[in-house]
């Protein structure tokens, strides 16, 4: 880079500047970067020049349509462009008096004046002398006469020309702007020059995209106000091509290398169909949606190659029923089934229930009076006590044991499965990626075939995000729910009445023989976080507003004994008002609970909230849901507000999505350079989701090495990364 071509671009390398040399370049081989500099860039995380091309704009300036202080009124919210006329630090020594600073700005906007106040802010002073410009983006005030803006957002603007400009994020605290950052990238790619283009001409075309140069020039330096969209489109699209290249490549390998179960979906005449016996006996008839999901399931356990689907359902929507269904598919070919689920009073409860829906039912056994012995179901968890855990882990390498349902303890070395034919993981996004493939990997590490694997969530994923983070992972959704359900009522109580309203509803269904839950979001008070906390207010609720009510404590921290004998005594009415944490956010089921009053609600999240919500309305009950806050932040607002319109769960996931972005997504499975910097897996997106789909399955149709587009494998190498790789491959 040290060779650059002083008088227009260098003319870069034969077939165009490859993202990888980029890469290996450090930023500090620029002109204007000394060690300071260098520094300040990588504490925005730019070390290379690639880095630094991929720092794109957050927004642009269009000095064409830009605000003047002559036409705002007081009460706007605008952008102005000016230059400091004056600077001064009113305080102490050093601009300081009692901890406080003001830096005072006179900002000239051509014949026109604005005042500029920071308070303690004195490094304001040094980053705007006299003669900067900048960019300030604040509410236009009076004080004393004087129209004024008080700390207001900042970006240098510098000496830049041109109409449109682009505004970087940057670091004030690094001591790095916004026009340094487009000084730097302007060096960049005139020295880069032109760009090699992993993407076939012939799609670029079909799909309307600009080629690499055209979108990186228009991203950093867009001529006219219309020009970056279409940059941001295609560079957007090649990150959502990265993602999915990678994902399918090793889907299909994994599928060509991996020999499967091949299950008795539908077992002969004569011969015991389990599932079948298991869905007449249910007392109410499976919706459209699980008899679709049942039909898909058991298509793909007959099949050759390893199942690979993940079952989303609404909260009550019938998953356990579904998977249960699947497990007996295994269980009916001579295979065992293994579920895992996040916690120990989950674990518990599909035990009980599996156990209670499956009496009864027969399995083939050549060594039984018969030929029959009765389908046998286990837990595995870390309280079963020492002698029945030997009984247990026995029966399963015997093959003895047909069904086990377990927690983190099916993964100790003495579990050894004589025959597992299925894996059902409750509530996927609760256990890490390795937790998640381990038990999977169990049978074919001893030479037998890879077990099948479903994987269920009561937390939807948006079908756009889906269709990115999980590739071409086969996906189920339930998107009905049983017959007799009553829908819940959810309010928002944010003033003393609201809440008296709610803990009269309590006493009320209390009266009437039901159940209630109040959730809190610590098991005990602390002088550092203002939050009722589970055991201070089980002291309050048994002295006020619910004196004389038996009230329950149920979290985590609970011997396992305590634990389990407080959720009989709740699902008795022994115990009608349970005083929780979020360990029954998810598998508690007890249909008489009819109120779920949930403490400081602002502090959860979306899709927290709902899954707490969906304890109740679990039968033909009217039911409530309570979120207690008085808090007025617009992101409290944002969240509450969306759970008291819709009780969807896909729709709240859309919701979610929008409010936290991509990162709550891709921040646990994806580690490698990309962050998805400009693509979204939000509704606006969907389209170019689905175009990257499409190209990756067609490149890799006739050419699954991707022999035939060796650039674009070095990208999905760089960008994802071996690790990461190899983590989106498991998840």
């Amino acid at each position: 880079m040290r060779t650059e071509v002083e008088c227009g671009p260098a003319p870069g390398p034969p077939g165009g500047r490859r993202l990888r040399q980029l890469a290996g370049i450090d930023v500090g081989e620029l002109r204007r970067v000394g060690p300071a500099r260098r520094d300040a860039l990588a504490a925005l995380g730019i070390r290379s020049v690639l880095d630094l091309l991929t720092h794109y704009p957050h927004r642009y300036l269009d000095q064409t349509r830009r605000a003047r202080l002559a036409e705002l009124a007081v009460g706007d919210t605008a952008w102005i462009v000016g230059d400091v006329a004056e600077c001064r630090v009113v305080g102490g020594p050093g601009g300081r008096r009692g901890g406080r600073a003001r830096v005072e700005l006179a900002v000239a906007d051509g014949p026109d004046r604005l005042r500029v106040t920071f308070f303690n802010q004195p490094f304001r002073a040094r980053q705007l002398p006299v003669g900067a410009r900048a960019l300030f983006y604040g509410r236009l005030d009076t004080f004393g006469g004087r129209r004024q803006m008080t700390n207001p957002q900042v970006d240098l603007v510098g000496e830049r020309a041109g109409r449109i400009v682009p505004l970087y994020p940057a670091s004030e605290r690094a001591g790095i702007a916004s026009w340094e950052i487009a000084e730097l990238v302007g060096e960049a790619l005139r020295r880069a020059g032109p760009f090699a283009d992993p993407l076939p001409e012939a799609w670029r075309a079909r799909l309307g995209l600009v080629d690499r140069t055209a979108a990186f020039g228009a991203v950093h330096r867009p001529a006219a106000p219309d020009d970056w969209e279409p940059a941001r489109r295609r560079l957007a699209f090649d990150e959502l091509l990265r993602l999915q290249v990678d994902v399918q490549r090793r889907r299909a390998a994994f599928e060509r290398d991996a020999a499967g179960v091949r299950h008795v979906a539908d077992p002969p005449p004569g011969t015991a169909d389990l599932v079948r016996a298991f869905t007449e006996r249910l007392p109410f008839a499976l919706t459209g949606a699980q008899r679709r999901a049942l039909r898909d399931i058991r298509e793909d356990m007959a099949g050759s190659r390893p199942m690979h689907r993940l079952l989303q359902g609404d909260v009550g929507s019938g998953k356990t029923v579904v998977a249960a269904a699947a497990m007996l598919v295994s269980v009916q070919g001579g295979h065992q089934a293994a579920m895992m689920a996040p916690t120990e009073v989950v674990a518990e409860q599909h035990h009980g229930s599996l156990r209670k829906a499956l009496d009864g039912l027969e399995v083939p056994d050549p060594g039984a009076l018969g030929g029959k012995r009765s389908l046998r179901v286990e837990l595995l968890t870390g309280r079963v006590p020492a002698a029945a855990r030997r009984r247990v882990v026995d029966g399963i390498s015997a093959g003895a044991v047909d069904v086990v349902v377990g927690t983190h303890a099916l993964l100790t070395e003495d579990v050894r499965f004589a025959d597992l034919g299925v894996v059902v993981i409750d509530e996927q996004h609760r256990f890490g990626v390795e937790q998640r493939a381990e038990l999977r990997s169990r049978a074919a590490s001893a030479g037998g075939p890879t077990p099948d694997l479903l994987v269920m969530t009561a937390t939807p994923i948006p079908r756009t995000a889906a269709m990115t983070v999980l590739g071409d992972l086969d996906v189920t959704e339930l998107d009905e729910l049983p017959a007799g359900r009553s829908p819940v009522t959810t309010v928002w109580a944010r003033t003393p009445d609201d809440e008296d309203a709610a803990w009269e509803r309590v006493r009320s269904q209390v009266a009437a023989g039901r159940r209630a839950y109040v959730v809190c979001p610590l098991v005990e008070g602390s002088g550092r976080v203002e939050a009722r906390a589970a055991t201070d207010e089980l002291e309050r609720l048994a002295a006020e507003v619910l004196a004389g009510i038996p009230l329950g404590l149920l979290h985590g921290q609970l011997p396992a004994a305590e634990k389990e004998a407080v959720m009989a005594r709740f699902r008795s009415g022994d115990v009608p008002v349970l005083v929780a944490t979020t360990v029954v956010e998810v598998g508690v089921d007890v249909a008489e609970a009819t109120v779920m009053v949930v403490e400081d609600a602002g502090r959860f999240g979306i899709a927290q909230l709902h899954q707490l919500r969906g304890r109740v309305g679990r039968s033909d009950l009217a039911s409530w849901c309570y979120l207690l806050d008085r808090s007025d932040a617009p992101e409290v607002a944002e969240r509450l507000q969306a759970l008291v319109a819709t009780t969807d769960g896909f729709a709240l996931a859309e919701v979610d999505l929008e409010l936290r972005g991509e990162g709550t997504l891709l921040g646990t499975r994806q580690q490698g350079r990309s962050d998805l910097k400009l693509a979204s897996l939000r509704r606006r997106h969907r389209r170019l989701v689905a175009q990257a789909r499409e190209v990756a399955a067609a490149l890799l149709g006739d050419d699954p090495e991707l022999e035939r587009q060796e650039l674009l494998a070095e990208e999905v190498d760089l960008f994802l990364g071996e690790a990461a790789a190899e983590f989106l491959a498991k998840s």
